[in-house]
């Protein structure tokens, strides 16, 4: 357990948290100065339940190891400058109960599955999707929602959402919350809404939803209704107003609202507000006839209101722009100016002297802590009735500690209009006379951020108003004192301390050398490496339009990735580190040598390399036809046919046993996936993506933290940690299996496509129905002879698996069987012979040449 929230941490997050495999929470919310990347390789904690990081200056994408992370229960990721896509690995997330993305930078669409690739479809225990407050843009899918999803809060307030409100929304029966407001959907609300009879808050403003107001009759749970701003179909106002028996707040300004208002409106018991402004009311406003006691502000400017009654209420009421405003009785009612804040409220009656804010050595009171408690959606609106505060110095003390934090005060109170959130400044107090430490703040942040307080008004977010300022330490009088004394002792000691100092130096260059792999380098004083040329930034920033946005062709862990045109007129692909990214210069640098020693059809070349100004960029050869699983995907627009899955095959194995068996000293890549071969002209396999391989030294075995990608890992080197060219031979195993069924190797539903495999060929000795959809109906010779030797290189045992260079061999002869097995065929038609197959072979060439214009043909 690591719980260090608020004690004002500064930098990056260092890359070797990721060493604590055991550890099962995370905390380091609201401290500001945390900046930077998640690690790449998050996904390595393994046995993390709740990661918290809210409320830092986090940067950078989320790396899609995250959904590695399979025990997670809580991610809260919310109030940082995350960027990039929500990654579709989140889909493997199956225990996860809380995603809290809001308030970020990320954009493109909300990610469902499909089959190749898991989505937020796939959560079905998430009670919180909190995405509000990004760029998020495109439809909302209609495969977002299921009827088994146990959903309470969607939160997607302030995005850029287009299309319709799906009706699939309709079958989350659980839903208690939906925002959907601020953003631009259109079309209808759907009928089946008024299904969610635990709905409690409904936020739908500031859209472009059309068609007539939406029947919400059956929401008898209904609290806090916003439909205002939207394009409604003029219409009378609806029964359903009078009708709900909890409803306290009721906002539908300018909806085409016309007609009379019903004296049956005022009279609910828990109705508290009502905004009724820019609609076509007229008629009577009768609230005399009888009110509920906790009504507090009605706003109806700018209607046909030519009558009111108001009877005994004395409350707020807003009238200017009414009929009703030009007559003699409206004066003092109708003030003809704007008015202040009517949802903001501060209390006469402070819990401590107002001096305890300023004045911190008084006995009375001790430093406060101060910050405030946003609520995403809440079920009240009378912010004066001070009833609705109780929590805070009840159950939310008694959350935290009530030994520690005294008091928790009520600073003010709004409802802010930008967001329509509600706002609690409050003030944390200790005992009289001392301060926090950072143990009691952390503790204050741990149960506010990661929710272990479970507040009686729906979701929230904790923000310190600043960091605390944690009094220095005061000098030990006593101590200096012993210390004068025991002079002679320090003397003595000094040439000891002097020699340890000196020890400790070396240690620490030792480890700065470790930590940073450049400590050495400098501009103008750089390695000579044979065949890989330096490229200036400047140099890069040319060939890359200065890193335009039309050039990116890719991001990954370790950064983005760049095409670009050299000055001898070469396509290169120019991977860009992420600022300050430790783990990426490591990748960096071990990628860089050992992409200089190897040169081969089948690996990657390394065409050059930038260390200049900070920048760490590797500029390989371009490679047109993007990754293996692009293509599996569909995303890259190649389609592979059975034969050229084989040839794929064949490739990447051949780059891979010359890795094993030829380089020297040999190579273990550590990291085969199918995004990590690529595909160039003529579709030729191209092994790549190097920062994570080991040179395998004779008679020597490596001995490592595991690295890799969950579900191409050699469960052997898992248990033993012992890395040897057998865990490259598994890992490609998997994705022969994966050039068969189109899958990825974990599914989302806890499918892992090894054991998928080895119980469907145990069983039955049947593959067909678990072959790719996209080759299933075509010429599958070799199949069944590629599917068992993926099996024998996924066996648990390294021992048993067979080397690379064999694996190359078997694949060819899979492949040649095949084609000796097209001429038998060809041949037995009558008519055919040795010389019109030969004609035909050619005319099959001639055909794949024409094709290479459009990759999709192959």
């Amino acid at each position: 357990m690591c719980l260090l929230s608020g004690i004002n941490l500064t930098g990056p997050l260092p890359e070797d948290i990721v060493s604590l495999s055991e550890l099962q929470r995370l905390d380091l919310s609201d401290n500001t100065g945390l900046t930077g990347p998640l690690p790449s390789n998050i996904g390595n904690l393994k046995n993390l339940l709740r990661l918290v990081l809210s409320g830092c200056n986090l940067s950078g994408p989320i790396p899609e190891s995250i959904g590695s992370l399979l025990q997670l229960e809580s991610l809260f990721l919310n109030s940082n400058r995350f960027s990039g896509s929500i990654p579709h690995s989140i889909g493997n997330l199956e225990n996860l109960i809380w995603l809290d993305l809001s308030g970020n930078q990320l954009d493109g669409n909300l990610p469902v599955s499909n089959k190749t690739t898991p989505g937020l479809d796939n959560l079905s225990m998430v009670e919180h999707f909190h995405l509000g407050e990004n760029k998020f843009s495109g439809e909302i899918p209609l495969g977002l929602f299921r009827s088994n999803m146990s959903l309470r809060h969607l939160i997607l307030n302030g995005n850029q959402l287009n299309g319709t409100i799906p009706d699939t929304l309709g079958l989350v029966l659980d839903l208690e919350v939906i925002r959907l407001d601020r953003n631009s959907l259109s079309g209808m609300v759907p009928q089946n809404l008024n299904d969610l009879i635990n709905m409690g808050e409904l936020y739908l403003a500031n859209n472009n939803l059309s068609g007539p107001i939406p029947e919400l009759s059956g929401m008898n749970r209904l609290t806090y209704i916003d439909l205002s701003n939207n394009r409604f179909t003029s219409s009378d106002v609806p029964l359903w107003f009078t009708t709900l028996p909890s409803l306290t707040t009721l906002r539908m300004e300018n909806t085409s609202l016309n007609g009379k208002l019903p004296a049956a409106l005022f009279n609910q018991s828990n109705l508290q507000t009502v905004l009724l402004r820019n609609n076509q009311l007229n008629g009577t406003v009768d609230i005399g006839t009888g009110f509920g006691s906790d009504l507090h502000h009605i706003d109806l400017r700018n209607n046909f209101i030519d009558e009111l009654i108001l009877g005994e209420y004395s409350h707020s009421i807003l009238l200017d722009e009414n009929p009703f405003c030009e007559r003699q009785e409206a004066k003092g009612i109708c003030k003809n100016v704007e008015p202040l804040n009517a949802l903001k409220f501060i209390p006469e009656v402070h819990c401590v002297p107002l001096s305890c804010f300023t004045d911190f050595t008084g006995s009375d009171c001790g430093r406060p802590y101060l910050g405030r408690l946003v609520f995403l959606s809440f079920n009240f609106s009378n912010l004066e009735n001070l009833t609705y505060y109780n929590f805070l110095d009840g159950k939310l003390k008694t959350a935290i500690d009530s030994l520690l934090v005294t008091k928790i005060c009520l600073v003010s109170s709004t409802i802010e209009t930008i967001n329509d959130y509600l706002v609690l400044e409050i003030a944390f107090f200790p005992p009289p006379g001392t301060h926090f430490d950072r143990t009691i703040i952390s503790r204050i942040g741990n149960t506010l951020n990661d929710h272990l307080f479970k507040s009686p008004y729906g979701p929230y977010h904790f923000i310190p108003h600043v960091p605390y300022a944690f009094p220095e330490r005061q000098p030990n009088i006593p101590l200096i004192i012993g210390l004068s004394i025991s002079g002679f002792v320090l003397t003595l000691l000094t040439v000891s301390a002097g020699a340890y100092a000196y020890r400790q130096r070396k240690i620490a260059r030792r480890a700065d050398k470790l930590n940073n792999p450049f400590s050495s380098w400098s501009y103008g004083d750089l390695p000579q490496i044979q065949g890989v040329r330096f490229i200036s930034l400047e140099d890069v920033k040319q060939c890359t339009n200065n890193f335009a946005e039309i050039n990116e062709i890719g991001i990954g862990g370790y950064g983005k990735v760049y095409k670009g045109k050299l000055d001898n007129g070469q396509l290169v692909a120019i991977k860009r580190a992420q600022e300050g990214s430790l783990q990426g210069a490591l990748e960096f640098k071990t990628e860089m040598e050992l992409l200089s020693r190897v040169h081969h059809k089948n690996v990657v070349n390394l065409v050059g390399f930038c260390f200049d100004r900070g920048e760490h960029m590797l500029i390989y050869e371009f490679v047109p036809y993007g990754s293996l699983r692009a293509s599996l995907s569909g995303r890259s627009g190649v389609t592979l046919n059975w034969k050229r899955r084989l040839k794929v095959a064949l490739g990447a194995a051949r780059g891979l046993a010359y890795l094993h068996e030829l380089a020297e000293p040999p190579i273990i890549h550590r990291d085969i996936k199918s995004e990590n071969i690529l595909l160039g002209d003529q579709l030729t396999a191209k092994v790549g993506d190097f920062g994570l391989s080991k040179l395998l030294r004779k008679d020597e075995d490596v001995t490592s933290q595991v690295k890799g990608t969950m579900g191409y890992l050699d469960p052997e080197y898992l248990s033993t940690q012992l890395l040897t060219e057998k865990s490259d031979v598994y890992s490609f195993g998997v994705v022969m299996l994966e050039l068969v069924t189109g899958r990825l190797p974990i599914m989302t539903n806890k499918e892992y496509i090894v054991r998928e495999v080895k119980v469907t060929m145990n069983d039955t000795g049947y593959i067909y129905n678990l072959v790719d959809p996209v080759i299933r109906y075509s010429n599958l010779t070799g199949m069944v002879e590629f599917v068992e030797l993926a099996l024998k290189c996924v066996e648990y045992s390294g021992d048993k698996r067979p080397s690379m260079g064999k694996v190359v061999k078997e694949i060819e002869s899979i492949i040649q069987a095949g084609e000796k097995n097209l001429k038998d065929v060809l041949s037995s038609y009558p008519g055919t012979s040795d010389s019109s197959t030969s004609q035909s072979n050619k005319n099959s060439t001639s055909h794949s040449n024409s094709s290479k214009s459009g990759p999709s043909s192959t």
